[in-house]
């Protein structure tokens, strides 16, 4: 047997043994997500105990350095631990801004000093973060935020306010983007910054969006004091920080296209619609319809494991995140479309038991944010079109 083999063997050997099986099979409701943090509510035991031994042994974030909590593992072996843990039908482990965000960037940026302190934790799921960058009058003219920090000798007082802050009013700790020389022409004299949200002077309030519900915040800054070691890259350089970590955050929104979750359409089609005699689902357009996202869908399953291929041998072209945050957005609208119209009358029942409160309709509709957060559609096309088709113009 190759190493690769052996790797497999012995994973998938320690999966059956640790993979409680009360994470076994689909995210069924928002409470069995898991965010970690310190007001962490589980779902049961065993989800607790699930990001326990996956945060030990640094697989929720299985290609991070050994030496900052992270699993170590090559490329290779990160495709084989999610294709067994594909194979369980496991749960994700870990759901966490700070693996899907913060952690490149401070892998890229962070002082040695910033990378041991806060990504251990992050990989264990001890710390959960939220993101500080659109403003009410800076949204995807993102660099015109005026949410400013000043300068005090050993730190900083922040004033300003953040708004669709997701998990604001559950996350720990943000990392934010903070105007430090108002000077500055815009994409300068901005800095990125960590902070804890339990700090005087920060306070949250909800929105709610057309779903009933939503993860988005208000966010407010009232002489908030933020500790100058809590700099990430160089001050007033800012931009280059969060530029980074929207190409992360564009690849994790897109690939919402391929996770999807809950029952197969085919599934929830077959039970609300039924089948003919040739075990064939009986409306034949809407077959045809599922057909064509189940084949959108894998293709861009292969894409998103070739820009991973390329990001790690630091080949992929800057632009791929915009590529994949559009199409990843527009197949998961298309997706929960779908399943709202193989739901049949079912599918708009808004409250009750049956539905689990009108998950289906609640989640439909919640999808049409995906094509705004992270940078709207329209900008992701402008940037593609601008950078890799270079059209005139763009």
């Amino acid at each position: 047997m190759s190493e690769l083999d052996d790797f497999r063997a012995s994973t998938r050997q320690w999966l059956e043994a640790n993979c409680p099986p009360e994470v076994r099979g689909p995210v069924r409701s928002e409470d069995e997500v898991i965010w970690g943090g310190r007001k962490a509510v589980f779902a049961t035991p065993g989800h607790e105990r699930w990001l326990k031994v996956m945060g030990e042994r640094g697989w929720t974030a299985p290609e991070w350095p050994v030496e900052y909590g992270g699993g170590g593992l090559s490329r290779e072996q990160a495709k084989v631990l999610a294709q067994e843990l594909a194979r369980l039908g496991a749960q994700p482990a870990l759901n966490s801004f700070g693996v899907w965000m913060l952690g490149p960037a401070l892998l890229k940026f962070g002082t040695e000093e910033q990378k041991k302190r806060f990504l251990p934790p992050i990989v264990r799921g001890e710390i959960r973060w939220c993101q500080g960058y659109s403003e009410p009058g800076a949204g995807s003219d993102l660099a015109g935020l005026q949410t400013r920090a000043e300068d005090r000798g050993d730190h900083w007082v922040v004033n300003g306010q953040k708004v669709w802050t997701s998990y604001a009013d559950k996350a720990d700790w943000i990392f934010c983007l903070v105007r430090t020389d108002p000077e500055a022409p815009k994409h300068l004299g901005i800095s990125f910054v960590l902070f804890d949200m339990a700090t005087p002077g920060v306070t949250t309030r909800p929105i709610t969006l057309i779903s009933g519900k939503s993860p988005f915040c208000e966010t407010f800054f009232d002489d908030v004091r933020v500790e100058k070691e809590n700099l990430v890259g160089e001050l007033n350089r800012g931009w280059d920080v969060a530029k980074h970590l929207l190409a992360h955050e564009r690849t994790m929104i897109g690939a919402m296209g391929e996770i999807g979750g809950g029952r197969p359409l085919g599934q929830v089609a077959t039970g609300a619609i039924g089948v003919g005699d040739d075990g064939r689902l009986l409306d034949p357009m809407l077959r045809a319809r599922i057909a064509e996202l189940e084949v959108d869908a894998a293709a861009f399953r292969l894409a998103l494991e070739r820009t991973g291929d390329r990001m790690k041998a630091k080949q992929a072209h800057p632009a791929l995140a915009s590529m994949l945050k559009y199409y990843g957005s527009e197949l998961n609208k298309r997706r929960h479309e779908l399943l709202m119209a193989a739901g049949g009358s079912d599918a708009l029942e808004w409250e009750g038991e049956r539905s689990r409160d009108g998950a289906m309709a609640r989640d439909w509709l919640r999808t049409k944010a995906n094509s705004i957060e992270g940078g709207t559609s329209e900008i992701q096309l402008n940037i593609l079109a601008k950078h890799v088709l270079q059209l005139p113009g763009a």
